[in-house]
Formats: C-alpha cells, sequence, structure tokens
C-alpha cells in the first residue's frame, strides 16, 4: 500500500470496480501505471506530489487488486479503460483532472485526452509510443525486444498457457531488464509485482491483444480523421529511437501540437529509478 493513501473500491461500471489509492488535496491528478506493475509503481511519485495535489492511482482494469472481467470485444480496449479512469475521477468529485500515465498506463491516458478532452487539463506520457506508430517502428532484429507484444497479440489460448506455466520468471524478467537500478524495486515490492501478474495473465494478455486489434484500429480512425489531443502534452522517454531508428519527438507531435518531450537516463520504470524527476514533470501539468 502506499503510506498515507485511503484505498477504495470504485465501480466504474455495472460489473466491474477499481481499486483505487487516494491521497493528498488540491487539484487532482491522476496516475495510471504500466505492466508489470501495479499502481505502487507510483509510491515515490505519490508522496511527493499528495503534499499539494490530490493524487489518485488505480489499478487499471485487469491489472492489481481491480476487478478482471472475461474478455469480450472490447473489455480491454483503451477506449472502455480510459472511460473506467474518467469515471473514477468522476465518482470521486472531479470532472475535470491532470493525467499521467506509463507504458500500458500512458496508453490509456492518450485514449482518454482523445475520447474525453474537457476532462483532461494537461497529460503526461511515460516511455511509450501511440499504438499506431509503436507498430509502425518496430521491424526486423530490432523489434526483438519487444517479443512480448508479439506473443500476446496471438488468438486466446496459447499465451496464455505459455505465460503461466512461468508466470514469475515471465514478468520477472521485464522488472529486471528493464530497469538500470535493481534497487529501484525492492524485493517486498517486486514480491508484490510478481503475485499481480500471476493472478491477472487472462487480462493482462487480452489487454496487449486489445492493441494489435481494437486499439490499432482506433488510432488509424483518429489519423485518418486528423484528431489530436488538445491539451499540453509532455512526454518523457528513453532514448529508444537512437537504437530503433526513428524520431520520437516528431512521432508525439503529429498526434499533440503543444507537445513537451524530454529523454531521461533513467531506465524504463523512471517513476521507481528517478521519482523526483518524474514529480516534477508532473507537478508542473496543467490544472
Amino acid at each position: 500500500m502506499i503510506q498515507g493513501f485511503e484505498y477504495r473500491r470504485v465501480p466504474v461500471d455495472g460489473a466491474t470496480s477499481l481499486n483505487v489509492a487516494v491521497g493528498g488535496s488540491g487539484d487532482p491528478i491522476v496516475l495510471l501505471h504500466g505492466f508489470p506493475q501495479t499502481h505502487l509503481m507510483w509510491r515515490h511519485v505519490a508522496a511527493d506530489l499528495a503534499a499539494d495535489r490530490t493524487v489518485i492511482c488505480p489499478d487499471l482494469r485487469g491489472y492489481g487488486d481491480s476487478d478482471k472481467p472475461a474478455a469480450g470485444a472490447e473489455t480491454y480496449s483503451k477506449r472502455t479503460m480510459a472511460r473506467d479512469i474518467v469515471e473514477v475521477a468522476r465518482r470521486l468529485g472531479f470532472e475535470r483532472f491532470a493525467l499521467a500515465g506509463h507504458d500500458r498506463g500512458a496508453l490509456v491516458a492518450f485514449r482518454a485526452g482523445l475520447d474525453h478532452p474537457g476532462a483532461v487539463t494537461g497529460l503526461a506520457v511515460l516511455d511509450t509510443l501511440p499504438t499506431l506508430d509503436m507498430w509502425s517502428v518496430l521491424r526486423g532484429a530490432d523489434a526483438a525486444v519487444a517479443f512480448h507484444l508479439y506473443l500476446m497479440a496471438q488468438p486466446p489460448g496459447l499465451p496464455e498457457r505459455m505465460i503461466a506455466a512461468c508466470a514469475d520468471e515471465f514478468f520477472g524478467y521485464f522488472l529486471d531488464t528493464w530497469t538500470k537500478d535493481p534497487a529501484a524495486i525492492p524485493p517486498e515490492v517486486r514480491a508484490a509485482y510478481l503475485r499481480a501478474g500471476r493472478e491477472a495473465v487472462p487480462s493482462i494478455a487480452a489487454d496487449y491483444r486489445a492493441s494489435a486489434g481494437v486499439d490499432l484500429e482506433l488510432d488509424r480512425a483518429d489519423r485518418a480523421a486528423g484528431n489530436h489531443l488538445k491539451m499540453p502534452v509532455t512526454v518523457v522517454q528513453q532514448d529508444w529511437g537512437a537504437v530503433l531508428g526513428f524520431d520520437a519527438e516528431s512521432l508525439w507531435r503529429s498526434w499533440a501540437p503543444d507537445l513537451d518531450h524530454r529523454t531521461t537516463t533513467a531506465g524504463h520504470f523512471m517513476a521507481e529509478e528517478a521519482p523526483a524527476q518524474v514529480a516534477e514533470v508532473l507537478r508542473a501539468l496543467p490544472v
């Protein structure tokens, strides 16, 4: 648990509730976690921001202690998951809020910004690309770094069985290889992430499968219609472009005209490796 935060179960539709940690007071900011983590990835940043913000940290549907409904056509689409977040904020008394997401949570935040521009005052995205661009830049042997995207894009059945057979090794692989500072994820937090992963294999696979299907189609439709993010957007990411051969800032600017793009020397789990830097970025989001 995040020390000093209150935990609530917040219903987002007739059958699904999210586990949500809430702390602090003031203008609201919602923080969305990534893979293979839970809301606990924000523990340092959330405590910092709670000094002058109301900080809302949900487990995404299908992750952590939130409900894990059986997958349907759009159960784990980022449109559905974004709608969850807007509903959580509304039920907590906030019609407008700043929003930050890391990894998978960043894709949910991106979709929330496109679908609910009146609700999101400012958007921060940590270490990802929009789904459409992600698939476009992964090619050849360099795409091996994202093997899990291709594994979980396969039809239901085999990916779930393969991952469940070695869940701790599978999720632990990413915790080990995506961080530059192993001490940033202490043993008790690592254990919590592995437990959460073991309990959520089908829903995590469904989340990733959506990104090769319905989420990709949503992005294509927005690109064709010329839709873009209307709020100020800050992107912080590792310099993958130098490795994979693309200009990340240009890709993001095509979606976000009001863009502040930054790179970091921290690893993928920057909210745990460089929490002061991340908190500073998030505190500057418009409220």
